[in-house]
């Protein structure tokens, strides 16, 4: 049986600044977070790590990797942040319609195309063997691999928010359906770094 185990962590918490700018590494929290993220991995069997090429999924990635020793990174820009799906807002609620608005006709076009690399990448049993890997990208490519692998309808990607450095794992198999064995698992950070960095967060 061919198996490929995906473990999908979001980024750290990112440093606050005045503006947007995409490369933006960790903030102090975000640090903490990915090292404990690491400590939580620390002795799993994993044959690499992935990572998007912004600066808090590299930096989440080089933090997470200093507890997995021998286990090779690499940057693959397939796990960035991009618009998974350009989503038809059509019976959305209202905020989830003024959400994709914002988005740019480059990235309603683009994203979807580097979504779909990324699905054939890392959403399918390898061709043999036990394939087992860590994905440090961001929460969108997250919320559709999880969509993808439950065979929700496209638009359920809006909506579904990941803690920072949580875990989710999604079994592909080439001997039946994906399995999602975890999703949004915080054991590993303590209570107050459980924050999502979405504007609705909230401590669990």
């Amino acid at each position: 049986m061919a198996t490929r185990l995906l473990f999908l962590a979001r980024h750290g918490e990112q440093e606050e600044t005045a503006t947007e700018a995409p490369e933006v590494g960790l903030s102090a929290r975000g640090r903490r977070q990915a090292t404990l993220l690491g400590e939580r991995l620390r002795g799993a069997r994993l044959d690499a790590v992935h990572h998007g090429p912004l600066a808090r999924a590299a930096e989440t990635a080089a933090l997470v990797a200093a507890a997995l020793p021998g286990v090779p990174v690499h940057r693959d820009d397939r796990a960035g942040d991009h618009m998974p799906h350009d989503t038809d807002p059509t019976g959305l609620p209202e905020r989830h319609a003024a959400f994709l608005a914002e988005f740019t006709e480059e990235e309603r076009r683009d994203g979807p195309r580097v979504t779909a690399e990324a699905v054939a990448r890392f959403a399918t049993a390898p061709a043999e063997g036990d394939v087992r890997e860590l994905v440090v990208t961001h929460n969108f490519l997250v919320a559709w691999l999880v969509r993808h692998a439950l065979e929700a309808p496209e638009r359920r990607w809006i909506g579904l928010n990941h803690a920072n450095c949580a875990l989710t794992v999604i079994r592909w198999s080439d001997a039946g359906p994906p399995t999602v064995i975890a999703l949004n698992d915080a054991a590993h950070l303590p209570p107050d770094l459980r924050a999502t960095g979405f504007p609705d967060d909230y401590h669990f």
